[in-house]
């Protein structure tokens, strides 16, 4: 059996998720495949050319972990823990075409190939939801060595196309089927900078939270008025200010980008992939002017691409390197080319299905 599972952008919400506020994430058209069956023992071996490397271990040994996000056994773990059952080995391959490391969750999307090929190949083999996926995945990477981390990833990698997911007051995932035409992702090849950008997104917002909850109780991020941001300029110096302003822009901006979606698929409206673009783009100022996510070498990308034709686009994932992308449905070979003009790796993508069987062949 061929398992494959797309990797995603993030339309909206960028860092919000942490802060409870919603996000719009897009599966794309570069995937990781698992393809593999039964051994006739009791061992585990994933082959990894991609990375030159391989996997290999026994049934019996899937705890204590043998390394850091040891996801490979880890979600073995959670599948046993939901009453799946395994007695025999398997043998398989990994391929991907997903950039790794720079932002667009090829790790989710591996994890949630791994247990979609595993829940088809235990002893009580079963097709679980597209959502149930997501969840295993989560668990197997997330909860199982105690990371942070959301649900936008695995649900994204798993349900594919465009899904809104929503954290609190509980979790809620409702998935769209989008209009959206072409993308092009740019790699910057740049280190992302996950723990940096953390220090200041979250916990230098969650430090405004609460220092504006204590001097105003009726404050709220989730209802609170954008031009309201203005009473606290006596209280917070101007990079506070504009952190605040820019979270509330933004939770305004993936609203409107919502209706947006809704709207363009209960009619014809022939200025959408412009909205839609300037919609990216104002996410993705405020990213770079104020959240600090971007980096110079993206900039110039973004700036490049919106020149040759892009209609808007933003940094990916958590900052300070990875990828960025562009919303260009009339120009993308031009965009690519700019993209590589400015030194970065350009994939030309649109939106796609979840995790998939791509072949199955009776052992």
């Amino acid at each position: 059996m061929k398992i494959s599972t797309p990797g995603r952008i993030c339309l909206f919400g960028e860092h919000q998720d942490y802060l409870g506020l919603p996000t719009i994430a897009a599966a794309i058209s570069r995937r990781i495949s698992i393809e593999g069956t039964y051994r006739n023992d009791t061992q585990i071996i994933i082959h990894l050319p991609d990375l030159n490397a391989k996997e290999s271990f026994f049934l019996s040994e899937t705890l204590p972990y043998s390394k850091g996000r040891d996801y490979f056994r880890s979600t073995i773990n959670v599948l046993k823990r939901r009453g799946f059952v395994f007695s025999r080995g398997l043998e398989c391959k990994v391929h991907g075409n997903i950039p790794i490391n720079s932002g667009t969750s090829s790790s989710s999307a591996l994890i949630v190939s791994w247990a979609n090929f595993l829940t088809r190949h235990a002893d009580n083999p079963t097709e679980v939801s597209p959502k149930e996926l997501g969840e295993i995945a989560n668990a197997a990477e997330v909860l199982e060595f105690g990371e942070p981390g959301g649900m936008m990833d695995h649900y994204s990698t798993a349900i594919g196309n465009v899904i809104y997911l929503e954290s609190t007051p509980k979790i809620y995932v409702e998935g769209q089927q989008s209009q959206l035409g072409t993308f092009v992702l740019g790699d910057s090849q740049q280190p992302k900078d996950t723990l940096g950008i953390l220090a200041r997104c979250r916990f230098g917002m969650e430090a405004i939270i609460q220092k504006v909850t204590e001097y105003d109780p009726t404050f709220s991020i989730f209802t609170t008025p954008y031009a309201q941001a203005a009473h606290y300029f006596s209280l917070l110096n101007n990079d506070e200010l504009g952190l605040l302003k820019a979270n509330l822009e933004d939770r305004d901006i993936l609203r409107t980008g919502k209706e947006l979606l809704i709207q363009s698929q209960l009619a014809a409206n022939g200025d959408f992939d412009k909205e839609f673009g300037q919609l990216l783009y104002r996410h993705f100022e405020n990213l770079r002017d104020h959240k600090r996510t971007s980096t110079e070498k993206i900039n110039r990308m973004i700036d490049a691409s919106m020149k040759a034709g892009a209609l808007g686009g933003k940094i990916n994932g958590s900052g300070g390197g990875g990828c960025m992308f562009m919303y260009a449905p009339d120009h993308a070979e031009a965009v690519a080319e700019a993209i590589t003009r400015e030194g970065g790796i350009p994939y030309i993508i649109t939106v796609d299905e979840g995790s998939r069987v791509e072949a199955y062949r009776e052992a």
